[in-house]
């Protein structure tokens, strides 16, 4: 389970002219950041990790298929890529978006190691990813805890955009169970099913709402 939070740049709704910033990357870059980064990647590629958090059964609850566009968000160190990238096949195409250039340069190499053509690792922000709108089979948010401060429904509503009509939003672990209850609630979405202790929520279709 990915323990690095969405530390993504925040607005204090009650005041817009008062803006309250928390910055991943300026924290990775102090010294307790760095060590704590290591830290994180040591447990996200142990062998504890791999034994009891099968990759392949976890990214084959989310039912992705050969030939799909599929986003993974919050990449952090890759551990869902390599997978993800051969379950899709050579026709298909993994985007694995990251917020620390830390994260985007370890899985670039990971990538580059398993000489992977069918994956683009890039930086980004979840809540403006400035991907083109309906492009996405399924996303995927895999290990991913939003900070409690994060305005979940602009999380959501980006998601939504980015998806294709009938996409799907792949979330796991469904802990804490916010996430998936604050997916249903924004309506953007229905639950389409769990498998594997994923949730997969299909995105409604703009007509619908």
């Amino acid at each position: 389970m990915k323990l690095v939070l969405f530390f993504y740049t925040f607005t204090d709704f009650r005041n817009q002219q008062d803006q309250t910033k928390m910055d991943t990357e300026t924290f990775a870059k102090t010294p307790f950041g760095k060590i704590f980064l290591k830290l994180i990647a040591a447990i996200m590629e142990s062998r504890f990790r791999y034994r009891f958090f099968s990759p392949i059964k976890i990214l084959q609850g989310a039912d992705i298929q050969p030939g799909q566009n599929v986003l993974e968000l919050g990449c952090g160190t890759g551990y869902f890529t390599i997978t993800a990238s051969q379950l899709i096949g050579e026709n298909g195409k993994l985007t694995a978006m990251d917020i620390l250039q830390e994260s985007v340069d370890f899985v670039s190499e990971k990538v580059r190691k398993a000489d992977l053509t069918n994956v683009i690792v890039k930086k980004g922000n979840a809540m403006d990813t400035g991907l083109d709108a309906e492009t996405f089979d399924t996303v995927l948010l895999f290990g991913v805890i939003p900070a409690p401060m994060i305005p979940m429904i602009r999380l959501i509503s980006e998601l939504h955009r980015i998806l294709k009509p009938g996409g799907i939003l792949a979330v796991w672990p469904p802990v804490p169970g916010y996430l998936p209850k604050s997916v249903l609630k924004s309506e953007l979405f229905t639950l389409n099913n769990k498998r594997n202790g994923v949730y997969n929520f299909k995105r409604k279709r703009k007509e619908t709402l």
